[in-house]
C-alpha cells in the first residue's frame, strides 16, 4: 500500500522559510519520479514542481522559481520542499504527489503577518 505522508507546514510572517518533508513507503521511491502540488482555498490545484527519479532534473512553476527548491534522499525515501521569501500568496495546502497522481493528506502552509 502506497503511503505519503507531509509535514513540516505551519504559520510563517512574509519572507521567511520552511522546509516540507514526505515520507514515502510501499513503493520504489527510487525509481519515481516526484512532485509537488498545492491548493489555496477555493482555487485549482496548481502545480509546483517536479523532481526525477534520481534527483538530477528539476523543474518549477513561474510562481515559485528562485524562491522554491525541490530535493530528494532516495535512501530516506523522503521529498522534500524548501520554501524561501514565502509571500501571502503562498499561503495553501502542499501536497506531495507521485506520477501516478497519487496524494498524501497534505500539509497545510499559512504565510501572514
Amino acid at each position: 500500500q502506497v503511503q505519503l505522508v507531509e509535514s513540516g507546514g505551519d504559520l510563517v510572517q512574509p519572507g521567511g522559510s520552511l522546509r516540507l518533508s514526505c515520507a514515502v513507503s510501499g513503493l520504489r521511491f527510487e525509481l519515481v519520479i516526484m512532485s509537488w502540488v498545492r491548493q489555496a482555498p477555493g482555487k485549482a490545484l496548481e502545480w509546483i514542481s517536479t523532481i526525477n527519479s534520481d534527483g538530477e532534473v528539476t523543474h518549477y512553476a513561474d510562481s515559485v522559481k528562485g524562491r522554491f527548491t525541490i530535493s530528494r534522499d532516495n535512501a530516506k525515501k523522503t521529498l522534500y520542499l524548501q520554501m524561501n521569501n514565502l509571500k501571502v500568496e503562498d499561503t495553501a495546502m502542499y501536497y506531495c504527489e507521485t506520477n501516478s497522481r497519487i496524494r498524501g493528506q497534505g500539509t497545510q502552509v499559512t504565510v501572514s503577518s
